[in-house]
Formats: C-alpha cells, structure tokens, sequence
C-alpha cells in the first residue's frame, strides 16, 4: 500500500493538471462606439472620424492588455470593433447606423459569449435619435442575448440613461476629472467582468440608479478641487464594501439637449441594503454641494482675461478659449478669439508680447504653405466653414515657420508667424494637449508671453507646465453660459438652470436584470 500512495499521488495530480488545462475560459466580447457631442454645434461627426479599430487590433486602446498579461490570459478576449472619436458636433445617421451595422455583423459572426466589455463615452447624440448609446446597447443585446454579463465603461461625462443602466450588469466612470484614471477604469470594468464570470456570481442582484437634476459643466466640476475632490473621494469607501460591486458618480453632459441630460448615481452588488445606502449616500452628498462648485480656474470675459495675460510677468500665460473647445464639443473652428488677438499692438510691435495659438483649422492656407514650403509667404482664409455664427473666415497672412504631417487629427499642422504671434493652422481641426505637441512645431511654449489653447481646464500636461491660467468665456459650441445656450427638451426644474428647486426625490430606483426585460 505504501509503495501505491506516490503513485496514487501522482495521478491525483496528473488529473487535477489536467482539468486545471482543460477549465473553459470565459468568452468576452469587446465593443463601443465613444463620442462627445454638441447639439449646440453646428458641425456634425461623420464615419472616419471614429477611427474605427477591428479585431486584435483593438488591445492597442488597453496597456493594462498585453499578451502575457495576467488579465488577457483569464478570458478568450473577441476584439469586435471599437470606435472613438474626439469631441465634436452631432453624429450623422448614416456613420451612426454604418459603424452599428459592423458591429452587430462582427459580434453575430463571432458567437457565442459569457460577457461582453462595452467600452463607450456616454455623451453621443446622433441626428434624429436620443439616447444612442441605450439604442446601441439594445441592439446589441438582440444579437448576443440578455444571459450575457455586460460591462459597461464611461466618461464621468456620460449620460446613463434608465435603458442603458437596465442593460449593463456592471457599470462603472472615470473618478478623475481630468481624466488620469481612463485608463485604471477600464481595466476595473475588464477587472469586474472576469471576476463575476469566474466565481460564478453573475449578474449582480441590485442595481441602484438615481438620476440627481444637476447639469453641469466639466469646467466646474474637477475632481481637483473641492466640492469634486472631496464628493468623488466617497466612491471608493461605497465600493469597496463587501457585497458591492461597484459605485460611481456621472456628473452628465451639459452641451447637449436631450432628457438624459443630467447627474447620474449607480452601484451595484449583491447586498441590497448597502447598494441601496451607498447610492443614496452619494447622491445626498451631490446634491448637498450643488451650490458650492465653481469654475476650476480663474473666469473672466474674453477682454479681462486678455488683460491679465498681457500684464504678467508669468511664462507661459496659458488662456483657456473655452467656447470653441474641440474636447468638449465645439466645432474647434470659430475665429471669434484669434481675430480679436491679432487686432492688439501687442501682438505686432517689435519686441512685444509673443503669442502663440493654438490652433485653427485651414486646409486652403495648409494647401499654400505646401506649396511655397518653410520660409515661404502664406495668404489665405482660415475657420468658420462650420461654425461662423459669430466670426467669418479669417484672412490670415504670414510667415510658415513649420510644416508637419502625418497628425492622426491635424493631417498637416502649419504654423504661419504674424507679427509676434505663432498660428497653429491645421488641415483639419486637432486639440493642443502636450509640450510636443509645441515642439515638434518649433515652438517654445515655455518661453512664450502668452499661449491661447482651445480647451477648458488644462490637461495635466499643460496644468504642470503653465506660469499662470486663466479660462476665457467665449463664444462657441459649448458655451459654458448654459443659460445662453437655451436648452428646451432637458427635464426640468434642473439646478443651476432652476437655482431655486425643491430638494428632489434622491431614492434608489432598483433596476431590472438585463435578463428580466421586456
């Protein structure tokens, strides 16, 4: 017997090895359509501009997703088609409608699956349609089935509305404003979704939902700063409980004029009675702050902000041109703020303020500085072919300093010296957020008076390199003066737009299982 107990030991083994290797990986679909859209803008958002990536070639978007890495190694990944885009005006039917149709052929090609990663911003308005990303995960549940774990990742930014809610199992947003946590929440969503399917648990039993009426700008409401820092500080000690999956806070999309247009609160878990008090707990301690966020940085009117920056002895004063933001939505070509610049003295007088600007788009001028290469004379119009309902094309006239290709937003980056000032003018419209973004121009940021970037707060890297800042209220697409903007089909009251409202209802709406719909 005792000579049989090795051998006994080591078919015991054996076996285990061998159903250890031949345990099923759970089957995980990867998919999304990621966008932030203006209905405030007159631009509109066609196919390319989603850079749609297809197949393996999506795991590019997840560093978190390596080959050897511990995550991709826990699930048969299928990378379907995962589409983003920059910010910009609302998306034409067709790309809406193309970009869907591939992605429901590739997820029914590639069936079946245990879960499924839906990888969206939360904020796309598409012509003719509300609520695209609720449409969009619909239909994708018509094809995959409503047995499947769905995952869903957003901006803060996002709209969750009650359809898309129903629809995840999990969900979850970025804690950061501005974002350094995109992409740690990913990987919570992957991290989430792996982690139901192999336990066993599934479909968590609780999702509370609560739609809080606050529509708010991005502007005023980072999470470096008190109310935000303190607010979003309580989501971990939510999610984290045992029984709780997950617990998040969106702060929604102000440009935008549709009913799912406002503050959002959801956890999940297992644990009824913590889901339901972790969610009330946060949408109190939104709402109980309301009144205290404020702009992020500085705010002055365009001609206020333009006077502290000429008057600082601070490099580089870094201007926020705010209303014509591409990151938030604008149409990143209004020349409302450039043409006012290039009337100031400053600007030409030999040992003046220099400038740079940051950017605007002007293919028939990015046309001529190609012809006549570095150091050749430029003369063209630039900006308002979208959006010229408060400035007409610029005639812009200079110098090209530099010329780069191959920008996958820009295509070609011009940079045309006007007196002491630098234009950045792009064949087609591109956000200014790194040092190399300047320097692989020829620019030096650091050494310049003043740098005027359409955005609204700094990005971390300009935050870090900036001498002093200031955010200018411009005209544009996301005008941060909301009550200027007129929106009419938003639920109301909402705060700040109704300043005086009652306190609403902040109870947990528990809502269905995606399995238990209609």
């Amino acid at each position: 017997m005792r000579k049989l107990l090795p051998i006994l030991f080591f078919l015991t083994l054996l076996f285990s090895c061998k159903q250890e290797a031949e345990k099923k990986l759970p089957r995980i679909a990867i998919a999304g359509l990621g966008i932030e859209s203006s209905t405030f803008s007159p631009a509109l958002t066609h196919e390319e501009a989603f850079h749609a990536k297809i197949g393996d070639s999506i795991f590019a978007r997840y560093p978190f997703m390596a080959l050897d890495s511990t995550l991709r190694k826990r699930a048969d990944w299928v990378p379907t088609l995962v589409g983003k885009s920059l910010p910009g005006g609302t998306v034409t039917r067709e790309a809406y409608e193309s970009l869907v149709a591939q992605t429901l052929q590739l997820l029914e090609e590639n069936k079946p699956y245990d879960g499924l990663f839906f990888d969206i911003h939360g904020a796309m308005s598409v012509v003719g349609l509300d609520d695209p990303e609720g449409d969009l995960i619909k239909r994708i549940r018509d094809v995959v089935g409503t047995d499947v774990l769905v995952s869903t990742s957003m901006d803060l930014h996002g709209n969750v509305s009650e359809r898309l809610a129903e629809h995840s199992d999990l969900i979850t947003c970025y804690r950061m404003a501005p974002h350094e946590d995109a992409t740690e929440s990913r990987r919570r969503a992957m991290q989430n979704l792996v982690d139901r399917l192999e336990n066993g648990k599934g479909k968590p039993q609780y999702k509370a939902w609560i739609p809080v009426p606050i529509l708010l700008p991005g502007e005023k409401t980072s999470t470096r700063v008190e109310p935000g820092k303190s607010l979003y500080a309580q989501v971990p000690g939510v999610a984290n409980q045992e029984g709780v999956v997950d617990a998040a806070i969106w702060i929604g999309y102000a440009w935008a004029d549709e009913p799912r247009n406002h503050a959002v609160v959801m956890v999940t878990g297992d644990d009824k009675e913590k889901v339901v008090a972790g969610a009330e707990k946060l949408a109190e301690s939104f709402w109980g702050v309301r009144k205290e966020f404020e702009f992020v940085a500085p705010t002055k009117s365009y001609e206020e902000a333009l006077e502290l920056a000429l008057t600082s002895d601070k490099k580089p004063f870094m201007l926020s041109d705010m209303g014509d933001n591409p990151t938030a939505g604008g149409a990143g070509d209004v020349t409302w703020t450039l043409t006012e610049l290039l009337k100031r003295d400053e600007f030409h007088e030999p040992g003046g303020k220099s400038l740079i600007y940051a950017s605007i788009p002007g293919p028939e001028l990015v046309e001529q500085a190609l012809e006549v290469g570095v150091g050749g004379k430029v003369s063209a119009p630039v900006g308002a072919t979208i959006d010229n309902r408060f400035a007409p094309p610029l005639l812009l006239a200079g110098e090209v300093t530099a010329i780069k290709k191959g920008d996958v937003h820009a295509e070609t980056e011009v940079v045309v010296k006007v007196g002491n000032a630098s234009v950045i003018v792009t064949k087609k419209r591109k956000p200014y957020h790194n040092e190399s973004d300047f320097t692989a121009l020829d620019l030096d940021p650091r050494n310049t008076d003043i740098v005027v970037v359409k955005i609204g707060y700094l990005v971390p890297e300009l935050y870090n390199m900036r001498g002093d800042w200031i955010m200018a209220l411009t005209p544009g697409g996301v005008d941060q003066d909301l009550e200027r903007l007129g929106h009419k089909r938003i639920i109301r009251p909402m705060f700040p737009l109704d300043a005086d409202m009652e306190h609403p209802d902040l109870s947990a709406r528990l809502l269905r299982a995606s399995d238990q719909l209609d």
